[in-house]
C-alpha cells in the first residue's frame, strides 16, 4: 500500500479508503490510484481485511434445490450481485433443517445469508446464529425479517384478468407445492381475481414446478378453454399434453404461464407470461443484505418488485 501510495502521490489512509470502497475519495484521485494498483499489481488480502474490519466480504445462499428455473437464475443473478458489491457468495443446500445450514455459514463466518425461495418455509422454525444477517427471498411480508419478493399475486390478477378479456368464461389454473409461497401467493391472486369478476373459481390443479407435472395434469385440463399455470415449466408440459388431444393452442384453449424463462418465446406457439425480473430481486436481496452488514439498515423491511404480462402466440380473443 504505501508503494501503490508513493506512485499515485497519495497518503497511504487514501489508498486504504479506495480499497475499502470509501465514498470519501476524489474520482480523480480515485483513478490515479486504482491505476497505481493496476501497475504495481496490489490486490487487497481478504483474510487480512477480514482480520481488520470483522467481516468476512462474503455472503452465504440458502437453496433446497438448484433444479427449478427460478432458483438456478437466482443464484446466478445474486453471484453477479454480490461481486458489484465486492462480496464473495458461498453456496449451501438445506433439506429439511434451515438451522444446520446456518451453522455451516457461521462457520465460515459469513457476514450474511439470503434465504432463497422454497427455503424460506423453513427459516421461521429455525433460530439463526446471533450476528447472522438474514434476507429471505419468498417470505410473508409479515415474517418478522428482511424479505425480498415478486409481485406474485398482481402477476397472476394479470394473467387471469387477461384470459377473461380475452372473452373465456373462466380460468382453470395449474398451482405449484401447495408448501411454496410463490405458488400460494399465484395461487391467490388468480382466485381473488375471478371473484371479483363474479365467477366462481373451478377446482386447482397442482404441479410440482416441472414440465413433467404440467403434461400429467393435461388430462385434467384438457376441456378447459383457458389455463393459467404457476410457472413456465409447467406451461410447456400442458402444452405438450394439450397437441396430443388434439387441443389447439390459443384457438381452442388460451395459456399463460408465469417467470418468462429464456425459451419461453420458442415455445410452439410462442408462450405469454409473466415476467419476474430475477436481476433486480437480486440487487434488492443484496443490497439489502449489505444495508444490514454496514450497519446502514434499519427495521426489517419487504421489498415487492412488480412484475410484467409479456403477450406472445399462446393467447388470442375468441
Amino acid at each position: 500500500m504505501a508503494m501503490v501510495a508513493v506512485r499515485a502521490g497519495v497518503s497511504g489512509q487514501t489508498v486504504s479508503r479506495v480499497v475499502n470502497g470509501s465514498p470519501r475519495v476524489d474520482p480523480d484521485t480515485r483513478t490515479r490510484v486504482e491505476r497505481a494498483m493496476a501497475e504495481l499489481g496490489y490486490r487487497p488480502h481478504r483474510a487480512a481485511r477480514a482480520l481488520r474490519t470483522g467481516r468476512s466480504q462474503t455472503i452465504g445462499l440458502v437453496v433446497t434445490t438448484l433444479a427449478t428455473v427460478g432458483n438456478s437464475r437466482m443464484l446466478q443473478a445474486t453471484a453477479e450481485a454480490a461481486a458489484e458489491r465486492g462480496y464473495a457468495l458461498t453456496l449451501v443446500t438445506a433439506a429439511a433443517d434451515v438451522a444446520e445450514a446456518f451453522d455451516r455459514l457461521a462457520e465460515q463466518e459469513v457476514d450474511g445469508a439470503i434465504v432463497l425461495n422454497e427455503a424460506s418455509a423453513l427459516v421461521p422454525g429455525a433460530q439463526p446464529p446471533a450476528g447472522l444477517r438474514l434476507v429471505v427471498v419468498d417470505a410473508p411480508t409479515e415474517a418478522g425479517f428482511a424479505s425480498v419478493h415478486s409481485d406474485h399475486a398482481g402477476g397472476a390478477s394479470a394473467a387471469t384478468a387477461r384470459l377473461l378479456a380475452l372473452g373465456h368464461d373462466t380460468v382453470h389454473h395449474l398451482a405449484g407445492p401447495a408448501d411454496s409461497f410463490a405458488a400460494i401467493e399465484r395461487e391467490r391472486g388468480w382466485r381473488e381475481t375471478l371473484v371479483t369478476a363474479g365467477v366462481r373459481p373451478p377446482p386447482v390443479v397442482r404441479g410440482d414446478w416441472s414440465a413433467d407435472s404440467g403434461y400429467a395434469a393435461g388430462g385434467e385440463l384438457r376441456a378447459a378453454s383457458a389455463v393459467f399455470c404457476a410457472n413456465d415449466q409447467m406451461a410447456l408440459g400442458l402444452l405438450r399434453a394439450l397437441a396430443e388431444a388434439g387441443r389447439r393452442v390459443p384457438d381452442d384453449v388460451g395459456v399463460i404461464g408465469f417467470d418468462d424463462v429464456p425459451e419461453a418465446a420458442n415455445y410452439r406457439p410462442p408462450l405469454t407470461t409473466i415476467r419476474q425480473d430475477f436481476a433486480v430481486l437480486a440487487h434488492r436481496a443484496v443490497s439489502s443484505l449489505v444495508a444490514a452488514i454496514e450497519g446502514a439498515a434499519g427495521d426489517a423491511v419487504s421489498v415487492v418488485v412488480p412484475t410484467e404480462l409479456v403477450e406472445r402466440a399462446s393467447t388470442s380473443s375468441r
